[in-house]
């Protein structure tokens, strides 16, 4: 490890309308955390990010692309010498750090909202503790047969506005006599031939996830941008689900080709997963419960997780009206978020509204913000009450997160600085203020080695300055 010598966070010209103070709090707080910052060569993107997950058996079934690497996990329980006790993770996404802690013994609790993410935890809960041979033989005629061709019903595929004309009719009706044919079978293979149309549904659609929303290829009826779209192989129904079959067979039984699906280890441990709001679940756990935490929150980055999985929410039968109230529920990190009234859910919470108030660089950058929205130069004005209302919930996860720990518990959680308007922001600063506040120990800000880039309009407006991702490390004394 290196001590980060320095960090780029200068404006090439320092605007008069608040740039300039941002950049001078910035610095201020660099200094108190200066020795915190450590590069760390063994922290790429590649381990960071789902990247790494893409050839992991059982890890790359579905492709969550927000998702961490169980590599990351598996290095930080080893590095930190976590070997026993429960881990959480309040944003659990997929379950990959549940199922990597699980995997060396340790018992994890996870918090999803999302009822992709859920649909994710479950499936591959069930087929490690509760799917039977036959069961497993099943799924397998289901590939070798292709079992839906032979159904004559058809069950109506639901929809969304925004995932209408997705599939070629050809897919559609394919898909719809998949579904009807799965009625026919037990709820464990039920469950698990979902989730392989889940895993696939993308691949077989016009569209593409991309962040902030679904790109739609050339080739459907969606009106198209200036720019034609062009997502290249659109995989072909039968063979897509027939292969994803393929592969969690291939993940499951080994050369000896008995059945014997996840590596049964004495040791290993629980998971448990809560299927709602961070919000609503961390203030009914208990107090120092805990041993460690391992988490990545959404990014304040605009992305919609309720558009960009809209395919795979749509499939389970979310309403338009859910879809609404799913993203008001999620950590505020779109321009459609409105804020919630946090003392509502938690009076408690009244310390960790008043630590970001008190926040000098947070308060700076909601005033530059709030000014850029006045003179109507934002390209979207619900960009300032969302930086305000994600940093005002995560000083209250954060909270939470040190009450629900241990003592001598360390947290961890992985998290991307971002820019808007020309300010740079940095979330790892200000979220590790938040949490030395409320009683925590910065060990260290873990810097990747190569900085993230910007968008490219950022770019063009303000130059190519890196913007730092990092993995926090603090610990409760």
């Amino acid at each position: 490890m290196i001590n980060l010598a320095s960090v780029s966070n200068t404006v090439s010209e320092v605007e008069s309308d608040g740039l300039g103070e941002i950049d001078n709090l910035d610095r201020q707080l660099y200094q108190r955390f200066q020795n915190k910052f450590l590069v760390h060569p063994s922290l790429t993107r590649l381990i960071v990010s789902f990247q790494a997950n893409k050839t992991r058996p059982i890890y790359r079934w579905y492709k969550y692309k927000e998702a961490f690497s169980a590599s990351l996990i598996e290095y930080l329980l080893q590095q930190y010498k976590i070997t026993q006790g429960k881990v959480l993770d309040p944003f659990a996404g997929s379950g990959t750090a549940l199922f990597a802690a699980r995997e060396v013994g340790i018992n994890a609790d996870g918090i999803e909202l999302l009822p992709i993410g859920q649909q994710i935890i479950n499936a591959k809960k069930l087929l490690d503790s509760e799917f039977t041979p036959e069961d497993f033989e099943r799924i397998k005629d289901w590939s070798k047969l292709q079992v839906w061709k032979q159904c004559e019903q058809k069950k109506h595929l639901p929809e969304l506005r925004i995932t209408k004309g997705a599939y070629s009719e050809l897919t559609r009706t394919a898909i719809e006599q998949y579904l009807e044919a799965c009625k026919l079978e037990n709820n464990r293979v039920q469950a698990v031939l979902n989730f392989v149309l889940l895993c696939v549904l993308e691949s077989i659609s016009y569209t593409r996830k991309d962040g902030q929303y679904l790109r739609w290829d050339y080739r459907s009826d969606r009106r198209q941008s200036k720019k034609a779209f062009n997502k290249g192989e659109i995989i072909e129904f039968d063979n897509a689900i027939a292969n994803k079959i393929s592969e969690i067979i291939d993940d499951l039984l080994p050369s000896t080709q008995q059945i014997e699906l996840f590596p049964i280890k004495n040791s290993q441990g629980q998971i448990h997963l809560y299927g709602a709001s961070c919000f609503e679940i961390m203030p009914r756990l208990a107090n120092s419960v805990y041993d460690t935490i391992i988490t990545s929150p959404p990014y304040c980055n605009r992305y919609d997780y309720t558009r960009t999985y809209a395919l795979e929410l749509a499939l389970l039968g979310i309403s338009e009206n859910e879809l609404i109230n799913l993203r008001q529920e999620m950590l505020s990190c779109t321009v459609e978020n409105r804020p919630k009234d946090l003392l509502t859910i938690n009076s408690d919470w009244k310390t960790a509204l008043a630590i970001a108030d008190s926040q000098n660089l947070l308060q700076a950058i909601l005033k530059y913000l709030d000014n850029q929205k006045a003179k109507g130069v934002l390209n979207n004005n619900g960009i300032p009450r969302m930086i305000r209302g994600y940093f005002y919930e995560m000083a209250c996860v954060i909270q939470e997160c040190f009450r629900v720990l241990k003592p001598g518990a360390l947290l961890f959680m992985v998290n991307d600085n971002v820019r808007y308007a020309g300010a740079s922001i940095s979330v790892d600063m200000i979220l590790s203020d938040f949490a030395e506040q409320q009683g925590f120990v910065i060990e260290n800000i873990l810097v990747l080695p190569s900085d993230k880039g910007n968008s490219s309009q950022q770019m063009g407006n303000h130059g190519r300055e890196p913007l730092r991702k990092c993995v926090y490390v603090w610990k409760k004394p």
